[in-house]
């Protein structure tokens, strides 16, 4: 069943109202940046829960799933941020495009794609009157968290909501970062990863050096690491193997240049045509790459990664402290 097909209801009562997002299916980044007019419309969509105390217009956190899609998890975050008088909104990238999972192939459709979905989500939400356009931020898992890192990086942004616009955070969790762009500068975007030391999905060593990039361009990243902690350790269900996770996280890093162009890691050179299926075939070619791949939480993971999450977002968002 398509998420956009459920009925989510939290536990104050607060419903989940459905809503349309216009938004993209590009190749890659060079398309989005230097020929937009090439990408290919889709319509996604997702679920708007307003606060059920508070008045409007409300601060917002996007919520992006990882690659097994919408889980129990990102729900229960939804509603914990929620709790704090904020609107949220869990987005469905896979159900328009006919997707139920990306582990086994990351390639069904593309990271730009997954990026383009977050800012056409902010250009769509922060248009409502219940939603304040000044105060938007972006929480991803996994896939979806490469993906707000990426549609922070002002290169991105700016192609798609304009140079006077911004997230004013992004919550990284467990990322993706063998895609970054030569210039990674995010502007007044605040962004934060938490991520496990012992993640078999993804490198620790490619986001430290990503998040260092970030720094060196005037941003403000910062990155805790969890000590023993797995990939997706905010589920809150026992660590088990996903026998048919398709997985590289040594490769080399793709970097992209300013028109968007990705830079295969053994030529150097910026190529217009290249997509995310030819340096990840490369990536397991060249022996990176390798099946199955551990994920869930040990004792006390989730509820240390809560804590965090509900710092940062009080924190970002300038929310009122309870007295």
């Amino acid at each position: 069943m398509r998420f956009c097909d459920q009925a989510i209801t939290f536990a104050n009562g607060v419903n989940g109202q459905n809503v349309e997002i216009p938004s993209a299916s590009p190749i890659n980044y060079h398309q989005v940046i230097s020929q937009p007019k090439g990408i290919s419309e889709t319509v996604v969509d997702g679920k708007l829960f307003l606060p059920s105390h508070g008045e409007p217009p409300f601060p917002l956190v996007i919520v992006a799933p990882g690659s097994l899609g919408v889980a129990p998890s990102h729900i229960q975050h939804a509603e914990t941020i929620n709790g704090l008088g904020v609107a949220t909104f869990i987005l469905d990238s896979f159900g328009a495009r006919q997707v139920t999972s990306t582990v086994a192939d990351q390639t069904q459709f593309s990271f730009a794609a997954s990026a383009y979905d977050i800012l056409a989500t902010f250009n769509s939400l922060a248009a409502r009157d219940e939603i304040d356009k000044e105060s938007i931020g972006a929480q991803g898992h996994s896939r979806g968290g490469s993906a707000v890192i990426t549609a922070a990086t002002r290169l991105l942004a700016d192609s798609v909501i304009g140079t006077d616009r911004a997230l004013k955070g992004v919550l990284a969790a467990y990322p993706w970062s063998g895609q970054q762009f030569l210039n990674p500068k995010v502007g007044e975007t605040e962004v934060r990863v938490l991520m496990g030391d012992a993640d078999e999905w993804c490198s620790v060593t490619q986001v430290q050096a990503h998040c260092q990039a970030i720094r060196l361009t005037g941003g403000k990243a910062a990155m805790r690491i969890f000590q023993g902690a797995q990939h997706s350790f905010d589920r809150d269900t026992p660590v088990v193997e996903i026998e048919d996770a398709a997985v590289a996280r040594d490769a080399p890093i793709t970097y992209i240049a300013d028109d968007g162009a990705m830079i295969h890691p053994t030529v150097g050179k910026p190529d217009p045509s290249l997509v995310d299926r030819d340096t990840m075939v490369y990536s397991m070619k060249a022996g990176y790459g390798r099946k199955g791949a551990l994920i869930g939480s040990g004792e006390g993971e989730a509820s240390m990664f809560r804590d965090d999450m509900l710092s940062f977002w009080s924190r970002v968002l300038k929310l009122p402290t309870s007295t």
